[in-house]
């Protein structure tokens, strides 16, 4: 007897439309959806670049469309792909050859619709919009509901590619797509979580969008118990505890966390009695989710019980800009305090290498992280002598993914996502983390922040001014960043 035919798998065409922005992190926040959703995708990585926002993709379901939705920040809207072409007349013939049985379900009395014309690198008056809805197809386009601007069952776009960014836009675009939206990004999440409403911050605090983006990709997931060792005003943990995890933090910086600092707001003389990253958790309804934050040094890790018990890692590192990096230590070896002594004792601090900070903390992962938990941390860099040895290895991780957010012209930092891929205890104890070229031997973070160092060939000169670091070469603009951390 016959084996019984499995029923074809046909996957639909679907459009995907990103936000520009952080153009660099487009494919590995869509890559860690993926296999967070376990997606099945057919799609053309190297099709996806800086110049344009769109990416067409075949999905099995629906579902699927609206799971990365439901996640990613950096795509405005996905839609399902009726029709594409060069001009008008290639779109309209283009949906004319599509499936009717796809399209005509959507065209009944009882479902209301609105369009919308959205347009890369051009902004389009209503008028050319309102032009450009009549070159529809109407005998195709065949819709018998009412229009609802508001509250529409159905919602249909009309986008206009217009070529790269920044450059000339021509009179007419280079590419036109039209489709039914299936789902929108989380853009929302970002104005919700935004900074300047937030009830602790301080000057390195992560703004919302980067810090739901590391959330995403570390695949940070409900129920999850994840960590930031460097946690500041918490910022990582109120985009982790968005998604249902359980967080928590350390940090050395004892004033910080009890809020006894210098206020980052404008006009603020001194910080609030009831700053805490307990109460930006609470102010988004998010407390329940918040463990505790311990004021330590990340670097002693034998004060954790010795066994895997994080799903994430997701952390800032302190760059030493403003100030060194600071852990606990002495300069004399093998000191000892009594019980008296320890009695409101205040550990002496010494600088802290930033390559260290590093190693550190990737041993940190190698050690307690679960097999497949992912550390995502940024590594900032004088991009002139950046070069891949300058990134950090251990033989338990797995580097995912190395994303660039550009801070000006000379320096950027760099959005690292490792996995853990054997377990701490297969590993000699003498094999952690290494480094084949140490990017900050011969000058600090700060140094190279405040001070470039000159290559062949750069002419260019630096003057620091107010608190600002200004760059002009003989063929630049002047470029200039603030000596914030998170950019």
């Amino acid at each position: 007897m016959a084996a019984p035919m499995r029923a074809s798998r046909i996957r639909g065409n679907y459009l995907i439309q990103f936000a520009h922005q952080h153009t660099d992190f487009r494919i590995a926040e869509l890559k860690a959806l993926i296999d967070l959703f376990n997606v099945d995708i057919q799609w053309d990585e190297k099709s996806l670049g800086d110049e344009s926002p769109y990416l067409k993709v075949k999905i099995l379901s629906e579902e699927d469309v609206r799971k990365i939705g439901s996640r990613s920040v950096l795509i405005k809207n996905i839609i399902e792909l009726w029709g594409h072409g060069g001009t008008y007349s290639e779109l309209n013939e283009s949906l004319r050859e599509t499936n009717r049985n796809i399209m005509v379900p959507h065209f009944v009395k009882e479902k209301s619709f609105k369009f919308e014309l959205d347009a890369f690198n051009k902004k389009l008056s209503h008028s050319y919009k309102l032009e450009m809805f009549q070159h529809l197809p109407q005998d195709v386009l065949a819709f018998q509901g009412d229009v609802s601007l508001d509250n529409p069952d159905e919602a249909f776009f009309l986008l206009e590619d217009y070529g790269p960014f920044g450059s000339q836009a021509p009179e007419n675009p280079h590419q036109i797509y039209f489709g039914r939206q299936i789902s929108e990004g989380q853009r929302d999440a970002i104005r919700k979580y935004t900074l300047q409403s937030r009830k602790f911050i301080a000057n390195t605090s992560m703004d919302a969008c980067l810090s739901l983006l590391m959330a995403n990709i570390g695949q940070v997931k409900k129920d999850n118990l994840v960590i930031d060792p460097f946690v500041g005003t918490g910022s990582l943990l109120v985009a982790c505890a968005h998604h249902g995890a359980y967080v928590m933090g350390t940090d050395i910086n004892y004033l910080l966390l009890h809020a006894r600092g210098k206020p980052s707001r404008a006009k603020q003389e001194k910080r609030e009695s009831d700053e805490s990253i307990q109460a930006n958790l609470c102010q988004y309804g998010l407390g329940d989710f918040y463990l505790d934050a311990v004021i330590g040094d990340a670097s002693k890790h034998r004060m954790w019980r010795q066994q895997p018990m994080f799903d994430a890692i997701i952390t800032d590192p302190p760059y030493g800009v403003r100030e060194k990096a600071k852990k606990v230590g002495t300069g004399v070896e093998d000191v000892k305090l009594s019980d008296d002594q320890k009695i409101g004792h205040v550990p002496h601090k010494v600088d802290y290498h930033l390559g260290q900070i590093f190693k550190d903390l990737l041993n940190f992962a190698a050690k307690f992280l679960h097999m497949g938990g992912r550390l995502v941390y940024w590594f900032p860099v004088y991009r002139r002598s950046y070069k891949e040895e300058n990134i950090p290895t251990h033989p338990c991780l797995h580097r995912i993914a190395n994303c660039e957010q550009a801070l000006n012209c000379r320096i950027s930092r760099r959005l690292i996502t490792m996995e853990k891929v054997r377990p701490f205890e297969e590993i000699h104890e003498s094999d952690n983390a290494q480094v084949e070229v140490d990017h900050y031997e011969d000058a600090s973070f700060r140094q190279m922040y405040f001070h470039p160092r000159q290559s062949k060939g750069d002419n260019s000169k630096e003057q620091v001014e107010n608190g600002e670091l200004s760059i002009k070469g003989e063929n630049d603009n002047i470029e200039s960043t603030s000596l914030t951390e998170n950019g």
